[in-house]
C-alpha cells in the first residue's frame, strides 16, 4: 500500500532538493504563529507587532460587546445576575424603598483565609511605596482598564494618579488587592478600596469606596471579577466596614442614583484644543459635527474675570473645608470629609489635581473650584496619540455666579494645557452646562450602594463625585 502524497523515494537529488525547499517555505507560513516551546496564545499575541496586536484586539472588542453590562434599566431587567443576586444589594425588580439602612447585619465573625484564586494564581501584597511595583499597577490598568466601547482610546495613568487616589488619609494597604500568576509574579488582576465617611439622607455611615477594578483582558474567562469582589469585601468587613459605595458604567443591581457625563467638545470659550477631541471621538459622540465645529468663531476670555481667583495653597485648608462641608449638607448622599482628607484631595498637585479659591478683599475664601487630570491615550489614529482631560470634582460659589467661575476655570483649563472639559450634571452643574456650549455625553454613571437599602436619590441630590 502506497501513500500517493508521500514523496518518490528514487527522486533525484536535484528534484528533492527543491522539494524540501519548497515544504521549507510552506511550513514557515503555516508556522507563522508557532513559536518554540510550549504553544501560549497569550505569548504568540504579545509577540506579534504592536499594529497587528491592536487589530486583534479590536476584533475581539467588537466581539465581546454583547456581553457587556447593559446600559438601561429595561436592557438589565432581561439580563440574569447570578453573581449579584447572592449579594446584599437591592434587586432590579424591587420596588422603591420607603425606609433605608443595612440589608444584612452586621457579621458575628468574618472569615479568616482568602478566597480561592484559579489554579495558578495567587493573591498578592502591593506596597505602593516601592516604584517598580507602582509602575506594574500602572501597566495593568493603562492596558486592561476601562476603553471606549469602540477601541479608540484607554485611560492612560501615572503613578502620582493612583498614589492620589489610592492613599487618601487613613487607607489600609490590604484593602488593595492584587492578583499574580504564580509561574512569572505578572500582576493580572486589581480590586482596591479607600476608607470614607459617606452621608446617606441623615445617616452617616463609615464606608469603602471601591474602584480600580480590574482583570487582564486575556484572563477575563477565569471569571476572577467575582473573586476579586468577595475578597476585597472580605478585607473590608475584617475592619467592621460592612457598607460601599462604588459607580458603574453600565447597570447593576440596583443604582440608587444616575448621572449623565457632559462633555465641553469646542471648549469654544477659552479656545482649547478641539483636533483632539474631534478625533477621538468626543464631538461625534454628542452629536455635534465637527466640521461646523472647527470653523466656529464664538468670544472667549483672554483672561479670569474673578476678582481674587487664585490657587489654593496649605493655608486655605480650613477654609475650603469649612466652605465645602456647608454646601454637601444640603444632598442626600455626599462625603463627609476631614480638614486632613480635604488636604489630600483638594490641595493642588502638578498635573493630577487643580484647586482655585476666591478670596475677597477681608482675606475670606468665599468660592473654590476644582479639577483632576485625565489623561487618555488616543488609539489607532495615525496624528492624535494622547488627550488630555479636566473632570471637574467639587464646586462651591457662594458669592461669584456659578457660570461665571466656570467660565474662568475653562480659562484656567486652557492655559495647563487640557483639551476637554468634564462635567457630571450632578450638584449646580447645570446652571451653566447649556450656557458654556456643554454636550451631552453618552455614557451614564450609576451609584450603588453595597448592603444598603434606601430610596432612589435624585439627581440634582447627589453630592459625591467618586473617581
Amino acid at each position: 500500500m502506497t501513500d500517493s502524497n508521500l514523496p518518490d523515494k528514487n527522486l533525484g537529488e536535484e528534484n528533492s532538493g527543491g522539494l524540501k525547499k519548497r515544504n521549507k517555505q510552506k511550513k514557515s507560513k503555516e508556522d507563522a504563529w508557532k513559536l518554540d516551546g510550549p504553544k501560549d496564545p497569550f505569548a504568540m499575541l504579545d509577540a506579534l507587532p504592536e499594529e497587528k496586536q491592536q487589530e486583534i484586539q479590536r476584533a475581539l472588542h467588537l466581539f465581546s460587546l454583547g456581553k457587556g453590562l447593559p446600559r438601561t434599566l429595561e436592557e438589565a431587567s432581561r439580563r440574569p445576575y447570578p453573581f449579584w443576586d447572592t449579594q446584599p444589594v437591592p434587586k432590579l425588580g424591587d420596588d422603591n424603598a420607603t425606609t433605608h439602612g443595612p440589608i444584612e447585619v452586621d457579621k458575628v465573625s468574618v472569615r479568616e483565609e482568602p478566597y480561592s484564586l484559579p489554579q495558578g494564581f495567587s493573591w498578592a501584597p502591593l506596597d505602593l511605596g516601592d516604584p517598580a511595583v507602582l509602575r506594574e499597577l500602572c501597566a495593568l490598568l493603562n492596558e486592561n482598564y476601562m476603553e471606549e466601547d469602540d477601541n479608540t482610546s484607554r485611560f492612560d495613568f501615572s503613578p502620582e494618579y493612583l498614589l492620589w487616589a489610592l492613599c487618601p488619609p487613613g487607607w489600609l494597604p490590604q484593602w488593595h488587592c492584587g492578583v499574580k500568576v504564580n509561574g512569572n509574579q505578572k500582576l493580572v488582576g486589581f480590586i482596591a478600596a479607600v476608607p470614607t465617611n459617606i452621608r446617606i439622607y441623615d445617616t452617616e455611615k463609615r464606608m469603602a469606596q471601591v474602584h480600580f477594578l480590574c482583570v487582564h483582558k486575556k484572563l477575563r474567562s477565569k471569571r476572577m471579577t467575582p473573586v476579586l469582589i468577595r475578597e476585597v469585601t472580605r478585607r473590608v468587613n475584617m475592619q467592621g466596614v460592612y457598607q460601599a459605595v462604588y459607580t458603574a458604567s453600565g447597570v447593576l443591581p440596583k443604582p440608587v442614583a444616575t448621572c449623565r457625563w457632559t462633555h465641553l467638545n469646542t471648549l469654544q470659550y477659552t479656545a482649547i484644543t478641539i483636533s483632539s477631541c474631534v478625533y477621538s471621538g468626543l464631538i461625534l459622540k454628542t452629536g455635534i459635527d465637527p466640521n461646523p465645529a472647527l470653523s466656529l468663531s464664538f468670544p472667549f476670555c483672554q483672561a479670569p474675570k474673578t476678582a481674587g481667583l487664585r490657587p489654593m495653597t496649605r493655608g486655605d485648608v480650613k477654609g475650603v473645608h469649612m466652605l465645602l462641608q456647608g454646601y454637601l449638607k444640603k444632598y442626600h448622599l455626599a462625603p463627609v470629609l476631614s480638614q486632613e482628607e480635604v488636604e489630600h484631595w483638594l490641595l493642588p498637585r502638578e498635573n493630577v489635581i487643580d484647586t482655585y479659591v476666591v478670596e475677597n478683599s477681608a482675606g475670606v475664601l468665599t468660592d473654590f473650584v476644582s479639577f483632576y487630570t485625565m489623561v487618555s491615550r488616543v488609539l489607532n489614529h495615525p496624528v492624535h496619540k494622547g488627550l488630555k482631560a479636566a473632570h471637574s470634582l467639587y464646586c462651591v460659589s457662594s458669592s461669584t455666579p456659578l457660570p461665571d467661575l466656570m467660565e474662568d476655570t475653562l480659562f484656567l483649563a486652557k492655559s495647563k494645557g487640557f483639551d476637554v472639559f468634564t462635567v457630571l450634571d450632578l450638584m449646580e452643574n447645570t446652571s451653566f452646562l447649556e450656557k458654556l456650549k456643554f454636550g451631552i455625553g453618552d455614557k451614564s454613571l450609576h451609584y450603588y450602594l453595597y448592603n444598603w437599602r434606601c430610596p432612589t436619590i435624585g439627581l440634582k441630590m447627589v453630592g459625591l463625585v467618586v473617581l
